[in-house]
């Protein structure tokens, strides 16, 4: 007979492992964690049990709320309500709830956020009796929100539900049944049909197959991405013959914007990004906007690590790359040198045999510009891009922001349907109306088709770059999507689980991936190819491994957002994350590992695949602290003098000491000091002097890593 893991009964129960192994242990039935096995036999008997007994308790609830004598209407109606002030009637509340008389006299419309308002008095206190039995409930609506919805203590409705089986705490989401439970207990009633009108309203935005007659050609979208200073900006500005770069800092773009210039009778659109986390946040919101990459590489330089990256996005987003191999009037320029390097890549030229097109450009000569458009149009074409422009727009932001004199402003590039001014529109949680249109010259126009790009004025709220835009029937129909997205977005926010070692198999079992994605970040070239070969050689009948980016250094914020953006894996070897990169990490639930034996890697990601891995050993980061300077101190060593950057830095932990991310020392601590005194601990945003024991190579610039391990035992 086969076994029922903890977290596969947990799941059935709509409850957590830790409350299911509690239970089970009360049984004398061994569990230690999420991943133990349980008898099918005892599995599905556990379970029977555990609805049996939520159901006696929901049954003693009903049972004790009939019992409850109901205020008769006649007397509610005869009686005036008395002038009491709020402070009085709050000392007669009984276990979390007023009588319906005290309710109606003490309630200001202050108190009623959130709740059916009253209806004004002069329509009757019947009205009013009924309006206030009535409670909108939301999707994702926490337990605190809900219990103050009903003016009731948050701890009251979670020792109630603690009685039905469910562990939570006050900003945890509270599921529909057991809110229709705790309202009915309360006195109150769940208002669903506002539920079902948002749900109603998200329908018709689902996305209707447009028919083939429907369809028209319509302009390429292109991104260009490449390394800095090899010339972005400057070939755009060539084609657009306006003087963008100039007008820059430093001539590097500061911004993200979309540019649409017209070919002989044909368009392009161009996005002109700052790096490459416009794009990559783009596609981690599902906007996939871009139809080409145009990857500019210097022919002095060659291929740099921002090049790399770019690839790498460009895969990811599965689109084509036109290569654009810029600078060759200069004297020391090599395009073939270039081919060769980018082919070690996999971006192979159309004369080599490979896929790519190759252009060589000059910006400064204006040198091979028409060629290189003339590329894109021939991609543009055999892709056969093409959308249907007679149906509500929908569009992709490419960027915003608050004007002081404008409001929210947003840069849009047109998907398919035409947006025109006065169209109400919902974008990510916000929503709004357009009031003015403009074009990428500043000059107003009335609508924009697909694939062209345009400012909105008019939005209620600033979204972010790649929210998608869908123009909808009236403000109110927006205004109402919008409120119910945002609840959704608090809802996700809360609960959102990314893809770990640990939770992949589980992942896999239920069909969710096909596909390990892996980021690789380690301490030199060497560790790459070795690293890269044995992983690749990793796969089972379910899923293959995939190394997606792979590049020397510390663990980056590019690499967190390519993560997010894949649902990939994070693997460091010798290396750790920047401090930046470690708080957004956990923000986005990026699952980061770093290891110091190749071996080790290989064994966890087979392990994960076959669903036995367990955390072995479970480490919790302490704190970041900078070196600032170091002293020699006779007898005792160097010792450096720091700022704790981040949490704090304990007498007895664990310590790691990084050179520009890579990990130089691992060892303890010899001494703490604040100024001339020894102490346990130093918190965030206060300077102490540090000595490492058995490691005097300590350098300004340096960062200490404080950190604790945990044991836990590992089941296999």
């Amino acid at each position: 007979m086969g076994k029922l893991r903890v977290y596969e009964i947990a799941r059935r129960l709509n409850t957590k492992s830790s409350v299911v192994i509690k239970k089970l242990n009360d049984m004398n039935i061994e569990a230690k964690s999420n991943f133990s096995g349980i008898e099918e036999e005892v599995a599905e008997k556990f379970i029977e049990e555990w609805n049996k007994s939520r159901k006696e308790m929901i049954k003693q609830i009903k049972e004790k709320h009939k019992e409850k004598q109901p205020v008769k209407k006649e007397e509610k109606t005869k009686e005036k309500p008395k002038e009491k002030n709020i402070k009085d009637s709050q000392q007669k509340k009984h276990k979390g709830r007023f009588r319906k008389e005290e309710f109606i006299e003490s309630v200001t419309p202050q108190k009623l956020k959130g709740r059916k308002k009253y209806k004004k008095a002069e329509k009757g206190a019947k009205e009013e009796e009924q309006d206030s039995n009535i409670i909108n409930f939301k999707e994702g609506m926490t337990v605190f929100e809900f219990a103050n919805t009903m003016d009731v203590d948050f701890s009251d409705i979670l020792s109630k539900l603690f009685q039905l089986g469910i562990m939570a705490r006050k900003n945890d989401i509270i599921n529909l049944d057991a809110a229709k439970i705790l309202a009915e207990e309360y006195g109150f009633e769940i208002n669903e049909e506002s539920l079902k009108k948002s749900e109603g309203v998200i329908e018709e935005l689902m996305d209707i197959e447009d028919s083939e007659e429907e369809l028209v050609e319509r302009p390429p979208i292109v991104t260009v991405m490449g390394h800095v200073d090899h010339g972005k900006t400057s070939i755009l500005d060539v084609i657009k013959k306006t003087n963008v770069a100039s007008k820059e800092a430093g001539g590097i773009t500061q911004h993200t914007a979309a540019y649409s210039v017209k070919i002989k009778d044909r368009y392009i659109t161009f996005l002109d990004t700052p790096g490459h986390e416009a794009f990559t946040k783009m596609r981690a919101r599902g906007a996939q906007i871009t139809d080409i990459v145009v990857l500019v590489v210097a022919a002095d330089d060659g291929v740099m690590p921002q090049t790399v990256e770019a690839i790498n996005h460009a895969k990811a987003a599965e689109v084509p790359v036109v290569v654009a191999v810029n600078k060759i009037d200069k004297p020391n320029a090599n395009p073939d040198k270039v081919k060769q390097e980018l082919a070690n890549y996999n971006i192979v030229p159309e004369d080599w045999g490979g896929e790519n097109i190759f252009v060589n450009v000059s910006a400064k000569k204006k040198i091979g510009i028409d060629e290189l458009l003339e590329s894109i149009l021939l991609q543009a074409e055999v892709m056969e891009l093409k959308a249907n422009p007679n149906k509500r727009a929908k569009a992709v932001v490419v960027e915003a922001k608050l004007d002081k004199n404008r409001g929210a402003v947003a840069t849009v590039v047109v998907k398919e349907g035409t947006l025109n001014q006065g169209d109400a529109f919902i974008v990510g949680a916000h929503f709004g109306k357009v009031r003015a249109l403009m074009d990428d010259r500043g000059k107003k126009i009335k609508k924009v088709g697909p694939s062209f790009a345009a400012e909105i004025i008019g939005l209620h709220g600033v979204p972010e770059a790649g929210d998608t835009l869908i123009a909808v029937r009236n403000e109110q129909a927006a205004k109402d999507i919008a409120q119910s997205r945002q609840e959704e977005l608090k809802k996700a926010m809360l609960n959102k689980k990314g893809l770990s070692l640990e939770n992949i198999f589980e992942k896999i079992e239920e069909g969710e991936i096909k596909e390990l994605p892996i980021i690789l970040k380690t301490d030199v070239f060497g560790s790459i190819e070795a690293i890269s070969s044995a992983v690749a050689k990793i796969a089972t009948d379910e899923v293959s491994v995939k190394i997606i980016h792979s590049a020397v250094g510390a663990i980056t914020k590019t690499d967190i957002d390519l993560a997010q953006a894949s649902n990939a894996i994070i693997v460091g070897f010798n290396v750790r994350p920047t401090q930046e990169a470690f708080k957004m990490s956990k923000d986005l639930h990026v699952d980061i590992r770093t290891y110091k034996v190749i071996y080790d890697i290989i064994e966890d990601v087979k392990k994960s695949l076959s669903g036995l891995l367990s955390p072995e050993e479970k480490e919790e980061i302490l704190g970041r602290v900078e070196i600032r300077d170091t002293f020699k101190v006779p007898k005792i060593g160097v010792v450096a003098g720091c700022y704790v950057t981040y949490g704090k830095i304990t007498r007895n932990a664990m310590i790691r000491i990084l050179r520009e991310g890579v990990i130089i020392y691992e060892g303890k601590i010899a001494s703490l000091k604040r100024f001339k005194d020894d102490v346990s601990e130093v918190q965030q945003g206060y300077e102490c002097g540090v000595g490492v024991e058995g490691f005097n190579d300590i350098k300004p610039g340096d960062s200490i890593e404080a950190y604790t391990i945990t044991k836990i035992e590992r089941e296999l």
